[in-house]
């Protein structure tokens, strides 16, 4: 079926297309020139964002991970875990005050009743009591133990210590399942039995996967899907769950003092054999771990914060610190934006906010839409450059380069003159005895028409015939040299270098698809390079600037061209090597009057192949000026002395100034 398409009215609300492959590819140009990796430039956009065509930031990892940072600082200064500590000791302490108070009571209320009996017995009793009481151990688990054995003389004593105890059965459990309190509030031993069923129903499911049965999760759900509101789909994500909520009960025990972790952990075993759990919950332990091990691994954090917690505040705490900590790992070991569609959005957004979620989205869809778009592929598990994607690289350097020129300083390429060639203007003129008979049937016959009037037959005369105009067209052959030595990139003039090539390369195949452009990167030596390498070529790690070995290459590619032939050099340096005769490599710094002989040697021989060497001089030192100097006078070329910044203008305009020049020449 046709597509069909809806159009509004612009009320300002409407999502523009401000984020496009063509806006992706440029923001990695920079990037992609200086280190010649385009998997390297794709992380470093991915770690740092980009602003888009429309100006809105889209938030790089590395300020996300900041987020999480800051967000787990947050949580460490929120409050101090020896609340959960002293929460239980102090229950436990008011529970034993009150006792006493009630012993105390009984023995006067004893003695007030007259009965010496009586009161003999409540004095006995009260010294036993107050002994046991006396002795209790400092340690929680001990005195949770002693207390379970204790004759409690006060019911309301005795009430809230079962109550304590029920409140921290419920609590241990949190590493297994959320959200109890609302649901076990009032844990009576037929819940205390369930919960056992559950837990041995749970080891059951996973045995039985282990040994290839169905495991039938549906039936567990219906039977124990109380116990987890969060409502699991699967076994696996029941699993992961509960894995790091275990995750999140052992970070809290990791951050507790020795101390106190000694007797918290006392006091889980306690509560867990008190439930006839401990076999089950060991089991389940060992079986998450081998499943997640890297969620068994508890994080101690330091939280300094002044409010004390108690047990929930603090489970909760660790379960958003793990959280944090997992998608902090995640974030970390992303290589590609593609990796990053794995990440949960909305985990991101409730943690990060709405901003980091669109901008995780945003980062996850770049290898994506660079991939449909034509511009890259995945190539034995590496991204590269297609062919359409190199002709945008370059495309984008021109357009960057041509940004910085006025309008006046280039023009199209034609020129004024008509003669004989291929190419139509458009435009007619007056046959004359020599033209090429390239007859304008249309204007002939109107001119016919014109002089004798309409009608048929239509008689045609000399005069009338006019014949289509052409262009001249001349061929231009050019060999880009680069200079790729250790100081380009050291001065920062790597990558307007390799941009002005790109741009180059760009031009000449899109506006003068008939000219020639070789090029030559050279260092301590040089090399042939193709376009299709450009966009990841680097600099060479070595020392030298072999300039006539440059040179020689570019003279070498020339005599297989015809046209117009030059050679536009790039440098910062001056000749430090050169080629001897036995074919070695010589360098020296500062030059030698050998090296730069046999460089000038080169350029007599540009020269007298009717070669223009015009050279492009960056950061230049006296020296190096003096010998561009000496070239230039001995090759008849020319010299730009110039800036990073303008080194594009200058090699672009000087490059179509010249092709005007050699139009009109013919």
């Amino acid at each position: 079926m046709p597509a069909r398409f809806t159009y509004s009215r612009w009320d300002g609300t409407q999502t523009g297309f401000s984020l496009d492959a063509e806006a992706i590819l440029d923001e990695l140009t920079d990037d992609l020139l200086y280190h010649g990796d385009l998997n390297a430039a794709l992380r470093r956009l991915m770690r740092d964002g980009m602003t888009d065509p429309d100006g809105n930031q889209i938030e790089g990892l590395r300020d996300m991970m900041q987020r999480i940072r800051d967000r787990k600082k947050e949580l460490e200064e929120s409050g101090d875990l020896g609340g959960v500590y002293s929460e239980i000791a102090d229950a436990l302490k008011d529970i034993i005050d009150e006792e006493r108070h009630a012993v105390e009571n009984s023995v006067r209320e004893a003695e007030a009743s007259g009965d010496e009996r009586r009161a003999d017995t409540a004095r006995d009793a009260a010294m036993e009591r107050n002994f046991r009481l006396d002795m209790m151990p400092n340690d929680l688990a001990g005195m949770v133990r002693e207390m379970q054995n204790y004759d409690f003389e006060s019911n309301e004593a005795q009430q809230r210590f079962e109550e304590l105890m029920d409140k921290l059965r419920q609590e241990m459990m949190q590493q297994f399942v959320d959200q109890m309190s609302e649901g076990m509030q009032n844990m009576s031993p037929e819940d205390m039995a369930r919960m056992k069923d559950m837990m041995a129903a749970l080891n059951g499911m996973i045995e039985a996967r282990e040994q290839g049965e169905d495991p039938q999760f549906e039936k567990f759900m219906e039977q124990f899907g109380d116990f987890f509101p969060e409502n699991p789909q699967t076994l696996d994500e029941l699993l992961e769950n509960m894995a790091k909520r275990m995750q999140a009960m052992q970070a809290l025990m990791d951050s507790l003092t020795p101390e106190q972790r000694s007797q918290m952990q006392q006091l889980s075993e306690q509560l867990m054999e008190d439930m006839d759990l401990n076999w089950q919950v060991q089991q389940l332990s060992e079986k998450l771990q081998n499943m997640f091990p890297q969620q068994g691994q508890g994080e101690g954090y330091n939280f300094r914060g002044e409010p004390s917690m108690d047990m929930q505040q603090a489970m909760d705490a660790m379960q958003e610190m793990g959280e944090l900590s997992e998608m902090e790992g995640m974030l970390r070991q992303a290589t590609n934006p593609a990796q990053l569609a794995e990440v949960d959005i909305d985990k991101v957004r409730e943690m990060l906010g709405e901003d980091a979620a669109k901008s995780m989205e945003r980062l996850a869809e770049m290898t994506k839409m660079l991939e449909e778009a034509g511009l890259i592929n995945l190539k034995e598990g590496k991204m590269e450059l297609t062919p359409r994607g190199l002709r945008a690289i370059g495309n984008n350097a021109l357009r960057q380069l041509f940004n910085n020129l006025a309008k006046d300083k280039f023009g199209q390429h034609r020129i004024a003159r008509d003669g004989s060639g291929h190419e139509r203007t458009y435009d007619s003129k007056p046959y004359e005895f020599g033209d090429p008979f390239r007859l304008d049937l249309q204007r002939t016959i109107r001119n016919a028409i014109s002089r004798n009037g309409s009608g048929t037959p239509v008689k045609l005369s000399p005069e009338d015939f006019e014949i289509e105009r052409t262009e001249h067209n001349t061929r231009s052959s050019t060999v880009l040299m680069i200079d790729l030595s250790m100081s380009m990139p050291m001065r920062g003039n790597f990558v307007p270098a390799k941009k002005v090539a790109m741009a180059l390369h760009s031009l000449i195949s899109s506006q003068f698809p008939r000219d020639y452009l070789g090029l030559v990167g050279f260092s301590e030596t040089a090399h042939i390079m193709t376009h299709e390498q450009l966009p990841e070529v680097s600099w060479d790690l070595a020392y030298g600037t072999n300039m006539q070995h440059g040179l020689r290459l570019a003279r070498q590619l020339l005599a297989r061209q015809t046209g117009t032939k030059q050679i536009i050099m790039i440098t910062d340096g001056e000749p430090t090597a050169h080629i001897t005769q036995s074919g070695d490599v010589f360098f020296n710094y500062p030059p030698v009057r050998e090296t730069v002989e046999a460089t000038l040697r080169e350029a007599m021989r540009c020269t007298k192949d009717n070669i223009t060497i015009n050279t492009f001089v960056l950061d230049a030192t006296g020296p190096l000026r003096r010998f561009i100097e000496q070239m230039t006078q001995v090759n008849h070329g020319r010299a730009f002395f110039t800036t990073p910044e303008t080194l594009g203008d200058y090699v672009l305009v000087d490059f179509l100034e010249n092709r005007r020049r050699t139009s009109r020449a013919r």
